[in-house]
């Protein structure tokens, strides 16, 4: 190995190329797998065909073709009856989703650091992983052109890289732990700040909320609408083909059309309802114009009657159901939070620092309003999205526009989430907050922050703060008032248990303490507790009279022997009364 590369920080450049070209090679797994699963399906239903119109070269590219719809781009039939070229733009919306799983998937692979491998940058591994599998997305396109259902280049190019991207983004956002924590630090700080409010987190939930009871309620009105007109759909689907291949097919596509259904009986409630042509639109209030329906077997779920009665009026209960949704989360979920953060500082709190109760209800009700309202415009923008992926043309003439206008979609949506949500949000934070604060709430006065005092340069320093009974040191005198016994209970000057400790003390010395003085011949002193008396030593005896040297005995016969003299007891002083 070089020298240059044993540097660590070429280490590192080589780590960090090595894992964004990881990257880049797992993006184009991941297109390679997406690919082949619809080319695998599509040979399926080639060879289990009885009449194919093509060779296996043809299914190829149809399968390449499908593969691209799948990402949103708009197929091409070159060969018509009138002989001009017809688009098909109605994207499966089920289908959209293997493409979207599997770059999400990947990117969250590659973003989660590995044993042996090491971890790119956010911004690297979207940028690496959407690049592989746009390369293979490019030979795809070059692919499908050759065969009877091309993609159109130019949309091709504008609708697979945001989706890519947007589903790498995620998969990257997911393993950096970032779905609830903190927005990356080159978001704007305003847009961060806002995010982080309570009213925004509570509108963005109000807002999913709302948009599942609007999806969920447009499926429900499809599903009874196809069980009104079963006959009709079990004709259609059988009319269609008389192979069991055939119907296979026919089935498998009709359940990827289920989410675009579900879209489109959404806005059917909604009011704008959508288009089966161009000229002919139907809503809940009637059928205008002649509906070109090709015969198909959720397009038979159709009302086909001219005016709209009663039946279809029903389907309103989506839209009420919805806003309702939007208004409960706004306002009974959001409870307590009128009061605390941005709420309170919006209408409660003033420069005297005083917040009443008045202050804090119109508060938490201006919070309610506002979660509900920008949860409203979240809806709209959400069913405008959907509505424009759930359409498009299917052909020429009036094939042109089939399924809901997105514009229209949005709107409505917006208008019954907002006009039910808001006032309904309203009304159940007012009934929230005179449950928690009462009829007559009196004011409560603002937690004050304590200030700390900021001392002047010229101000003495202040005096050091030390233990009691802990000796100063020499260069600090202290505080000569300081009584190193005033932590001492107040039956230490007791005289019973003073005589007690004393005769304790006594008694443990073996005699070297004196007698505890009376408490009439003690003398009166000025201290909180009396002195003890000085302590003088052991006691001295007196000197045995000198010894024979070689017996050891004493000179004087019939002399007493002298006792032996105790050990003195080695008292530290803090054993000393």
């Amino acid at each position: 190995m070089t020298e240059a590369t044993d540097h660590p920080l070429a280490l590192v450049q080589g780590g960090r190329t090595a894992a964004l070209a990881g990257s880049c090679v797992r993006g184009a797994l991941a297109a390679g797998l997406g690919l082949g699963s619809v080319t695998v399906l599509v040979m399926v239903m080639w060879i289990s065909s009885p009449y194919p119109d093509s060779g296996p070269g043809g299914a190829l590219h149809v399968s390449a073709g499908v593969w691209l719809l799948a990402h949103g781009a708009e197929l091409v039939r070159p060969t018509t009856l009138s002989g001009a070229a017809a688009p098909v733009g109605v994207v499966p919306l089920l289908l959209v989703g293997l493409p979207v799983w599997l770059v999400y998937r990947t990117a969250r692979d590659a973003a989660e650091p590995g044993e042996a491998r090491p971890k790119p940058s956010a911004g690297g591994a979207v940028a690496a992983l959407t690049g592989g599998y746009l390369l293979v997305a490019a030979g795809a396109v070059g692919y499908a052109a050759g065969g009877p259902l091309p993609a159109e280049p130019l949309g091709a190019a504008l609708r697979l890289p945001p989706l890519v991207a947007l589903a790498a983004a995620a998969g990257v956002w997911t393993a950096h732990g970032r779905p609830t924590g903190p927005l990356p630090a080159w978001v704007p700080e305003r847009v961060r700040v806002g995010l982080a409010r309570s009213r925004t987190a509570t509108a963005v939930r109000a807002a999913g909320a709302g948009l599942g009871v609007l999806v969920g309620g447009g499926t429900v009105l499809v599903a009874v609408s196809l069980v009104w007109h079963a006959g009709a759909a079990r004709e259609s689907l059988l009319g269609l083909s008389g192979a069991w291949s055939g119907r296979t097919a026919l089935l498998l596509l009709t359940v990827a059309l289920v989410p675009n259904a579900a879209v489109w009986g959404a806005v059917y409630g909604l009011g704008p309802g959508f288009l089966l042509g161009t000229g002919t639109a139907v809503t809940p209030l009637g059928v205008t114009g002649a509906a070109a329906l090709p015969p198909f077997p959720l397009l038979a779920a159709v009302p086909t009657d001219g005016r709209g009665s009663w039946v279809n009026w029903t389907a309103a209960v989506v839209p009420v159901a919805a806003g309702a949704a939007v208004g409960w989360f706004c306002g009974w979920r959001m409870r307590g939070e009128g009061g605390h953060g941005e709420g309170a500082r919006d209408a409660g709190v003033g420069d005297a620092g005083v917040r009443g109760d008045a202050g804090v209800r119109h508060g938490g009700l201006r919070d309610a309003a506002s979660a509900a309202l920008l949860a409203a415009f979240c809806v709209g923008a959400a069913v405008a999205v959907l509505a424009a992926a759930a359409g498009g043309p299917l052909g020429t003439g009036r094939l042109e526009a089939f399924g809901p206008v997105w514009w229209q979609a949005g709107g409505a949506a917006v208008v019954w989430t907002a006009g039910l949500g808001v006032p309904l949000a309203t009304a159940l934070r007012a009934w929230r907050r005179r449950g928690e604060t009462g009829p007559a709430a009196v004011p409560v006065p603002a937690p004050v922050p304590a200030r700390v005092p900021v001392p002047s340069p010229d101000a003495a320093a202040p005096a050091p703060v030390r233990t009691p009974g802990r000796s100063a040191p020499e260069d600090d005198p202290g505080d000569p008032a300081f009584e190193p016994y005033d932590f001492l209970p107040a039956s230490w000057e007791d005289p019973a248990a003073r005589e007690a400790r004393w005769t304790a003390l006594k008694e443990a010395s073996g005699g070297l303490v004196a007698t505890f003085p009376a408490a009439a011949e003690a003398p009166a002193s000025p201290l909180p507790h009396p002195e003890p008396p000085a302590y003088l030593g052991p006691p001295v005896y007196p000197e045995p009279p000198p010894a024979d040297d070689a017996t050891g005995t004493s000179d004087t016969p019939g002399a007493p022997e002298a006792p032996e003299a105790p050990e003195a007891p080695e008292a530290s002083k803090s054993e000393q009364p």
